[in-house]
């Protein structure tokens, strides 16, 4: 389970300070998975940064299964496997030597990446390019990569930045599946999108972010319900007062 409490990250510009994410908190549970949904530049990237400890928060903190991230960030990492919104490769390796290095940074011997290898390409549906080198991989190929070797240590918590952002439909597809086998398995999955099929299709759980703040969280039920909408979609753009930033 993934808590975030009162998270606030500024940033310097030239004209002053600007406040990318303000007082965002939310709760992602084990067997769910939890999305956060907003316009682009809306602070969901800079708030999952904070979640996996490549920023931290001027104010407010992050729990990963009940540990302070900030006291102990190096089990906060054990515990997490992520999707960045930069998710190159290694281009002169192989899928599988790819995913076989970040099992080696985990301190895994050869025999558990091997393994945890065969499940990942199997229910990712790499086999047909898992020994190619990565160079001139598809956006989905490198996608399937990236987050097969961000899985190789069997990670309970699972935080993805845009994950379908650039893939095709089949891909897509394929890649719902594979999020909703990691909610079967008990894990925690947080994903960002601005996409609202990809929140409708997926999540037990919204976190609608607009402006860096949390404009309303809960069940798609209950922010339908909230705004007294049938359509989700309709509902998102009176949450966030405007239908910037969404594609249909």
């Amino acid at each position: 389970m993934i808590v975030a409490e009162h998270l606030r990250k500024t940033f310097k510009s030239k004209a002053g300070p600007v406040v990318a994410v303000d007082d965002v908190g939310f709760e992602a549970r084990d067997g769910e998975i939890t999305g956060l949904l907003g316009p682009n530049g809306a602070g969901k990237t800079t708030t999952l940064r904070m979640l996996y400890t490549l920023m931290s928060p001027e104010h407010g903190r992050v729990t990963v299964d009940g540990g302070d991230v900030a006291l102990d960030p190096a089990a906060a990492r054990r515990a997490l496997g992520v999707l960045p919104d930069a998710r190159g490769v290694y281009k002169r390796l192989t899928a599988r030597e790819n995913i076989r290095y970040f099992g080696e940074l985990h301190g895994m011997d050869r025999a558990q990446i091997d393994a945890r290898t065969r499940v990942l390409a199997e229910a990712l549906q790499m086999e047909d390019f898992l020994d190619r080198q990565t160079e001139g991989f598809s956006q989905g190929q490198r996608t399937k990569t990236a987050i097969a070797r961000a899985l190789v240590h069997d990670p309970r918590n699972v935080i993805l930045d845009e994950p379908t952002n650039g893939l095709d439909v089949m891909t897509t597809r394929g890649l719902r599946n594979f999020l909703r086998q990691l909610r079967e398995e008990g894990r925690c999955v947080i994903f960002s999108s601005h996409i609202m099929q990809e929140v409708a299709a997926l999540c037990d759980r919204i976190v609608v972010i607009a402006h860096g703040r949390v404009v309303a969280q809960g069940t798609p039920d209950e922010l339908r319900a909230q705004t007294a909408e049938t359509n989700l979609e309709d509902a998102f753009v009176k949450l966030i007062g405007s239908d910037e930033g969404m594609l249909a």
